[in-house]
């Protein structure tokens, strides 16, 4: 019997996912970039043992159903490189919101991978790691490596992986989160991701994404801040119009939601190094640079319908802990 503990962080797409091309394998439409998010994170341990079957724990809370199928799903893909049997005991907890549009499923699935791989006696690379992930969900691809991360296409299971761009230190770029509603959102995002091409609009969104990601890419390692800004502000808002023409329409945003866009792009004109992001959920990411935080944080703090702001700097890899 062997147990190993692991943590990650959730991290925050610059450049989005947002459908299939493969839904099984949970290959992407498009590329993507993000940024880990330090100080908020995933713990899970995982113990390999006699076991009738695999059992799962999150914040101390058995989970039964599709959450322990999602979990057992990736342990017998470790059972199968580790050429054992053995059923497991899965324990998590996250130290932020779950399923509030804050990537928990990523951050939970990169540590499920890290340490499940160790209890089972396999010594993976990170692209391996990468790779077992995304198959549990396909943002939990970037939450393995360090830093400011772009997730590839690849050209099938293989290669489907992400790599680290730039270490956490390149850029100290800041999240700040206001939570405009912390509870558990109606349609997650696997489900989000088989409507995409419902929509009109995906087929658009993709065919230009390449373009996006290479401005994106572009701007983080050239530390260009304003043109960061408006790319992410427009890929953020590219997905969430197609979650809003998808048959059936997915509708995050609250109106606390667009009162944050107005006031981040009002204070950008101002001149403040601010833009905003949202994955599927009502909370947006407010990022800024490190520098400029605590006044960020104090004007999101200040507007009505905000409920908490989580404050976030760049975060490292998965790791043992």
């Amino acid at each position: 019997m062997s147990t190993y503990t692991a943590q990650s962080h959730p991290n925050i797409a610059f450049i989005k996912y947002w459908g299939n091309r493969d839904n099984a394998l949970r290959l992407p439409s498009n590329g993507s970039v993000s940024m880990n998010l330090d100080g908020l994170f995933t713990r899970t341990t995982v113990t390999f043992n006699s076991s009738q079957r695999d059992s799962l724990l999150i914040n101390d809370h058995p989970v039964s159903g599709k959450g322990l199928e999602r979990v057992s799903y990736i342990l017998d893909l470790v059972r199968e490189m580790a050429n054992m049997n053995e059923r497991a005991e899965v324990s998590s907890s996250n130290n932020f919101p779950a399923g509030a549009g804050i990537a928990s499923s990523a951050a939970a699935f990169a540590a499920l991978a890290v340490a499940s791989s160790h209890a089972a006696g396999l010594t993976l690379s990170e692209w391996q790691l990468s790779r077992l992930a995304r198959r549990g969900s396909g943002s939990a691809s970037r939450s393995i490596p360090s830093g400011f991360v772009e997730w590839m296409m690849g050209t099938g299971d293989e290669d489907c992986i992400a790599v680290s761009i730039a270490p956490p230190e390149h850029w100290m770029l800041t999240d700040c989160v206001a939570i405009v509603n912390a509870s558990h959102k109606k349609t997650g995002s696997t489900e989000g991701h088989a409507l995409a091409w419902t929509s009109p609009l995906q087929a658009g969104r993709v065919a230009d994404a390449a373009r996006r990601l290479e401005i994106c890419r572009n701007a983080i390692l050239n530390k260009d801040f304003e043109t960061f800004a408006d790319i992410i502000e427009l890929d953020s808002d590219m997905m969430h119009a197609v979650m809003m023409t998808s048959t059936p329409p997915l509708m995050y945003w609250q109106p606390t939601t667009l009162g944050i866009f107005h006031e981040v792009r009002a204070w950008r004109a101002s001149g403040l190094s601010v833009g905003y992001t949202v994955d599927a959920g009502a909370n947006v990411h407010v990022i800024c640079l490190a520098e400029d935080a605590k006044e960020v944080e104090k004007r999101l703090r200040e507007l009505p319908g905000v409920s908490d702001v989580l404050v976030a700097g760049v975060g490292g890899a998965a790791r043992i802990v």
